[in-house]
């Protein structure tokens, strides 16, 4: 669904018939007459709509997380608040960039359109730039061929679909400026090779083994992991993300129903 068309269509609905009725009957109309109802109502809607519409299309705009690709760092139930001026401002619905502030960076954690279906939002970790060579061998990643720093965290355990009880390791990893924790499942494969789509944008640019995969990211695309690595559905499978994809950055949890105490976490 797209809400922000929806609000747009909302947006021009009203404000149509607020000033159609301004400048037709609303002028015959006594000062002291009630409007009809469905003028009445566009009157005290459109503003309310406008605020929201603006806020969520330069501003910030919130999420809810679905899935459990991001653990540890989000949860699944995590409401988050996403960035949507960071990496430029963009026109809402078209999502044309029109002013360039800034870029996504390493470690960023971002919200984009899937490449697949641009109907759905996804969010990931930014781990490889244009022009990046990013390499995620034995469970290792790499990127230009330096090691990303990592350290051993501990654990981190959930019951996944199915009731599959996980026990993840964790580490500790340094992507650009971010310090963030990332999980793996020793006994999974870096990559499960028939999963992987054929036929992505720029699928030349990689590379697959058993030991796991090297991609070269295009010039205008960005390569996404999750930080729960054996259990995401990310760019290794799909392919690269376009900048014209991009929806902002995640930079805040505002709310989660089973854990009050996440709210107000800013994530890493």
């Amino acid at each position: 669904m797209n809400f922000a068309l929806i609000l747009f269509i909302a947006l021009v609905v009203t404000g149509s018939v607020w000033l159609i009725d301004s400048l037709t009957a609303g002028r015959e109309r006594a000062k002291d007459a009630k409007p009809p109802w469905w003028a009445d109502y566009s009157k005290s809607f459109f503003p309310v709509i406008l605020i929201v519409f603006l806020l969520r299309s330069f501003l910030v705009e919130p999420f809810k997380i679905p899935s459990g690709s991001m653990l540890p760092t989000l949860l699944i139930g995590d409401f988050i608040l996403v960035n949507k001026y960071d990496y430029g401002i963009r026109l809402p619905i078209i999502n044309k960039k029109i002013i360039d502030i800034g870029e996504p960076k390493h470690g960023d954690v971002m919200v984009f359109r899937y490449p697949k279906d641009p109907s759905l939002d996804y969010i990931k970790r930014v781990v490889g730039l244009p022009g990046d060579v990013v390499e995620y061998l034995d469970k290792r990643l790499t990127i230009n061929g330096r090691p990303v720093p990592m350290e051993r965290a501990g654990d981190f355990n959930y019951v996944a679909t199915g009731l599959n009880f996980i026990n993840g390791h964790t580490y500790r990893e340094k992507l650009g400026e971010h310090q963030h924790t990332a999980m793996v499942q020793p006994e999974m494969p870096a990559v499960i090779p028939q999963q992987v789509d054929g036929d992505f944008d720029h699928r030349e640019n990689c590379s697959y083994n058993e030991r796991g995969f090297r991609c070269s990211v295009p010039k205008g695309y960005y390569f996404m992991l999750g930080d729960n690595r054996d259990a995401s559905n990310d760019s290794r499978y799909w392919g690269f993300v376009p900048d014209g994809n991009i929806v902002g950055r995640a930079f805040m949890i505002w709310f989660n129903f089973e854990d009050l105490g996440r709210i107000g976490h800013f994530i890493e």
